[in-house]
């Protein structure tokens, strides 16, 4: 059996000009045009993020004004670009806990924000900020040392994500 070749359509005149087309995208801009405007003018108007926004990891400070973290390094292992990096330490009342981070460091010029480290962490000593104005003129300056990390501000709505807001 032999194939026999397919038969296109042919197209009219108009068709083949695109005016339709044309005038189809025209409509399209005109449209928008006209709608209000969503820009913000940026240094003045902040953009509110929705409550489960992830922007940079923050350390918590636990009761007593110590920090949370026991250098577990569970978030070091997890995290996918290797921006975290922690040095343990004994902590000095041993009855209390262990360890805690002599050393805890987040490169934020490597740093996705995929919220693994605050999944990982068994004590929930690192959560997700809704800061995101990370900025520095060197990659040493994006890189953030445990007392930096622990004075990114809270989120107020984050109690509601945890169930302790009413």
């Amino acid at each position: 059996m032999a194939a026999h070749p397919q038969k296109y359509k042919r197209f009219t005149l108009r068709q083949r000009l695109y005016i339709p087309e044309i005038l189809r995208g025209m409509m399209l801009t005109l449209k928008f045009l006209f709608r209000k405007k969503s820009t913000l003018q940026y240094p003045e108007e902040k953009h509110e993020f929705p409550v489960g926004y992830r922007g940079v990891p923050r350390l918590i400070m636990g009761p007593n004004n110590v920090e949370r973290c026991v250098a577990c390094k569970l978030c070091e292992v997890v995290c996918p670009p290797v921006a975290i990096y922690i040095e343990a330490e004994e902590f000095p009342n041993q009855d209390v806990r262990e360890r805690r981070p002599k050393v805890f460091q987040i490169d934020f010029g490597r740093c996705i924000n995929c919220g693994f480290c605050e999944e990982a962490c068994p004590v929930e000593a690192i959560e997700m900020s809704q800061a995101v104005e990370i900025v520095g003129e060197t990659r040493e300056e994006l890189v953030y040392q445990k007392e930096a990390l622990l004075q990114i501000p809270e989120d107020p709505r984050r109690a509601l994500l945890r169930g302790l807001g009413g």
